[in-house]
Formats: C-alpha cells, sequence, structure tokens
C-alpha cells in the first residue's frame, strides 16, 4: 500500500516513452491472469510491470485498469479506488476517448457497488453509459457490462422493473457483440431478479442457460457461483436433493478456483438446506464456517451477515435463544453497512422467530410488523 499510496505524486504519462518490445505481451499476459481470476499471481506480475509501462499512456492504463480489478476481487477496496484515480488522470490525455472514460466510470462503479454504496454506484454506472453512447466509437460489450452492473444495484433497491430492463438490454447488447461469457452474467442477473419475484422455473430456466455457457468458455469460478443460485432454486422448488447435489457442487468447484467468499456461499447454502430440513447441527457448523471464511471481507457484507443469520437461526433450532440473539445482534450489524431493507427485514423476522419461542408473543408481532412494513413498495 505505501507504494501504491504514492502513484499520484508521479510525473504525468506521456505517449512518447519507449518500452521494451516484450513489456506489451507480459501486460496481455498478466491481464489474462486477471480474466482467469487468477488475481494473487496477476497483482504481482502488474505491479513489477509498473517501472515498465509507466511512460507509456495506453499501457499505463490498462495496466492501472487490470490491476484494479484484481484489487477490488482481493478485496483491496480502498487500493482499487486509488488506482481507479490514477486511471483517471492518465485518461484525460487527448489520445483517449469518451469510450475510455466511460470504462473508468464503469470500473468506479463497480468498486462503489462492493463498498455498497449503491446509489454513488448506480449514479457512476448511468454517467458511463451516457459517456459511451457519446463517445467516437462506443463499447457494446463496455455497454453491455455497465447495465448488467446496473442491474445489482437496482436489486439492492428492490427496484425490480429497472433491475430486469437492464438485465435485459445488458442480454441484447452482450448477444449483439457476440460475447457469451457477458450473456452468461445477464442471465445469471435475470434469474436473480426472477428468483426474488418468486417466478422460479423461470429463474432455474435462465440460471441453466447461464451455466452452460460458463462451463462452455471454462469459467469456474462463475460456475461454482451459478450452481450456488441453482441449488437455492430447486430448494424453493421443493428438490431438496437436487438442491444439496447443486450446492455442494458449487463449493467444490468454489473450492477448486481457490475462492473463499464462493466457498463460503455454498457452505451457508448448504447450511440453511440442513436447517430447513431439520439438522440444525450441520447447519450451524456449516453456517460458522461461512462466517470464519468471510469475516473482514466489506465486499461480502451480505453473504456474512446470511451466515450469521444461519448461525442464530441453527442456535434457536438447538434450544439456545441467547446465543441465538447474540448472533442476530452481529448479523443486524452487519446488514446495516450493507444498506439494504431487505435484509435487515431477515434479521427482523429471525429476531421475532426467538422472541415467539420464548413466549414474546407481543414481541414477535412487533417486530414481524416491522418487517413487513419495511418491504411494502407502495405506502399511502
Amino acid at each position: 500500500m505505501a507504494a501504491a499510496a504514492s502513484f499520484l505524486e508521479l510525473p504525468p504519462v506521456t505517449t512518447l516513452t519507449l518500452v521494451r518490445d516484450d513489456v506489451a505481451d507480459l501486460l496481455a499476459e498478466a491481464e489474462q491472469l486477471v480474466a482467469q481470476h487468477l488475481h494473487d499471481e496477476a497483482v504481482g506480475q502488474l505491479e513489477d510491470l509498473w517501472s515498465d509501462v509507466r511512460g507509456n499512456a495506453p499501457l499505463a492504463l490498462r495496466q492501472r485498469l487490470a490491476l484494479s480489478w484484481s484489487e477490488m476481487y482481493r478485496g483491496e477496496l480502498e487500493h482499487a479506488a486509488e488506482l481507479l484515480e490514477h486511471a483517471e488522470i492518465i485518461a484525460q490525455s487527448p489520445r483517449f476517448d469518451g469510450a475510455d472514460r466511460a470504462e473508468i466510470l464503469y470500473r468506479r462503479g463497480c468498486v462503489a457497488l462492493k463498498c455498497s454504496e449503491i446509489a454513488t454506484a448506480t449514479s457512476l454506472f448511468t454517467r458511463a453509459l451516457d459517456l459511451n453512447e457519446h463517445a467516437p466509437r462506443p463499447s457494446t460489450l463496455l455497454a453491455a457490462n455497465t447495465y448488467q452492473w446496473r442491474s445489482r444495484c437496482y436489486q439492492v433497491r428492490r427496484d425490480w422493473d429497472p433491475a430486469a430492463r437492464d438485465a435485459e438490454r445488458s442480454l441484447e447488447l452482450a448477444t449483439s457483440a457476440g460475447d457469451e461469457p457477458a450473456q452468461a452474467h445477464a442471465l445469471f442477473q435475470a434469474s436473480c431478479i426472477a428468483e426474488r419475484r418468486k417466478d422460479w422455473l423461470v429463474a432455474r430456466f435462465y440460471a441453466e442457460r447461464a451455466l452452460e455457457l460458463y462451463r462452455k468458455h471454462g469459467e469456474t469460478l462463475a460456475t461454482a457461483r451459478i450452481l450456488n443460485n441453482l441449488g437455492g432454486i430447486d430448494f424453493l422448488l421443493g428438490d431438496a436433493t437436487a438442491a444439496e447435489q447443486n450446492l455442494m457442487a458449487a463449493a467444490e468447484t468454489a473450492m477448486a478456483a481457490g475462492s473463499d467468499p464462493d466457498l463460503a456461499q455454498a457452505v451457508n447454502s448448504l447450511a440453511r438446506v440442513y436447517l430447513e430440513t431439520g439438522r440444525p447441527l450441520e447447519a450451524r457448523i456449516r453456517a460458522e464456517r461461512a462466517v470464519e471464511l468471510l469475516t473482514g471481507r466489506i465486499d461480502f457484507r451480505a453473504e456474512l451477515g446470511l451466515a450469521q443469520l444461519n448461525v442464530a437461526r441453527s442456535h434457536a433450532a438447538e434450544g439456545d435463544h441467547a446465543r441465538a440473539v447474540d448472533w442476530i445482534d452481529a448479523a443486524e450489524s452487519t446488514f446495516d453497512g450493507l444498506g439494504s431493507t431487505s435484509h435487515l427485514a431477515l434479521a427482523w423476522l429471525a429476531r421475532g422467530d426467538v422472541a415467539r419461542d420464548t413466549g414474546d408473543l407481543d414481541l414477535a408481532a412487533g417486530l414481524y410488523r416491522r418487517a413487513a412494513d419495511s418491504l411494502q413498495d407502495v405506502h399511502l
């Protein structure tokens, strides 16, 4: 971090400095590591390349963008934001156009969303779309990616109609660009929206299409994520056996990809299935493992809070209501930092269940009412 913090003080990047013939190839290799989600390895190579590319604006911008993306996925959100600040300075050169600057806005939006700054992220994505649209050479793929990420913002805010429109637009653009992984990402978001709307068969259809594309292109990490969602959908459709199979496959795939956050999400989903099928001890062991894996990752607040709630529910099912309340307190604190009413409502429901089980029916009723009121989309 000390070295990264000082790069804004460096001399301005120019387009005149010559670089070694192999530097562009080495940078391309590092960018491929980023694309393969090998972020730890990518960061090392990208940092080593900085002294070679810093004097060449196009290569310097590519290095800043690639490094910021890997740092974002490693949970180093502050560093990722600093790298993008420097990228913006580089992109002020007349050599770059609106599409280049829109790319930076898009990536800043991704970092903001990871920081749970939903309003900021939405604004950045909207600005990126506008700037790209009016650029001399607009990027169709950039627009597809930006719509897909903005859809996530609307989902956090429970704005289902704009979320669905953005996912649909992303799919159209990704198809136009001929980019199947981008199509899969859009289908993934469409599946998430359908699931939240309780259109579970539609959600499974979209998820299965996404899974097919991810597997076709060797997207191991994305495969783990969509298998996790498919497991949840199977469970909602009443097939606990298929759910457990998909979630076990998700955990194995995430472990193979070396992603602790994705492993945690799959393990926590298994915990929920075990809890709902009368196996609270097994559920608690897995939920506690998920908490352990996610602690300290502010970019996975939602997943951490859900794991904490599953630990709480497991304790409650085992009759230890005092510990259940402690874990609900932890989950509610986590959700406060997320800014999602839907997640806070889950904590209030869990608290209501504990109050009901301990005989405080008035408190339980009040908590249930609070959760229901918070989720209303129309208020008189």
